[in-house]
């Protein structure tokens, strides 16, 4: 309903360009603030060409729809060298996972491949009570900035791989969850397989996606 949009639309100093998939919130948008025509696409952010709209750099704000966040994440790290920042409000655990260090249980697969690129900042909390009516969840707003990574080097493919396939069985060590991408005659006695996924930072697995490459 233009919460956080009326106060975008104030600022002379952005090309601002808005995406909006429900009909109904496209016209009542339109209706109410009228700064939006021409601005406003009716589209799904997922499927959506967005270098027809930037042909260069941009940024990414908003209040994402909690189910379907990570895959917005996804998108973005797809362009991560034309998004510089991304500021969004999501749900308060996955921001924590997103920011979250090794070590805890709640650090994952979006730990590890945002931070990679990214600077990540836990900004604020947002309790149920600001919403009407109240969800269940409460939410918080973070902010990514690009970090000064050009590459990772090593294979960013098989990096993404690995750090997925590690995570998807973090209960079992690296050695066995990670024994679908070994060679039958890969030698995993390096102490690194011994640990599970939640243990290695960005650095480690780019060193373990050497290693499996070696």
């Amino acid at each position: 309903m233009g919460v956080l949009t009326q106060y975008l639309l104030q600022r002379e100093d952005i090309d601002l360009k808005l995406v909006e998939l429900d009909g109904e919130s496209v016209d009542y948008l339109l209706t109410h603030f009228p700064g939006m025509q021409g601005r406003l696409y009716q589209a799904d952010y997922l499927r959506l060409d967005i270098h027809k709209l930037f042909p260069g750099p941009y940024r990414v704000i908003g209040n994402f729809p909690y189910n379907i966040s990570s895959q917005i994440f996804f998108k973005i790290l797809d362009d991560k060298d034309r998004i510089p920042e991304v500021v969004c409000m999501i749900q308060k655990e996955v921001a924590e996972r997103i920011a979250e260090q090794p070590g805890s249980k709640t650090y994952g697969i979006l730990s590890v491949l945002l931070q990679a690129w990214y600077d990540i900042e836990y900004l604020f909390t947002v309790g149920s009570g600001a919403f009407a009516p109240p969800p269940k969840v409460q939410s918080a707003v973070i902010r990514l900035r690009r970090n000064g990574r050009t590459e990772l080097g090593c294979d960013e493919k098989l990096f993404k791989t690995v750090v997925k396939t590690a995570f998807n069985q973090r209960r079992k060590t690296l050695r066995n969850a990670l024994k679908p991408l070994l060679p039958d005659d890969f030698d995993a006695s390096d102490p690194v397989f011994d640990l599970r996924a939640e243990r290695l930072g960005v650095e480690d697995f780019v060193a373990l996606t050497r290693l499996i490459t070696q």
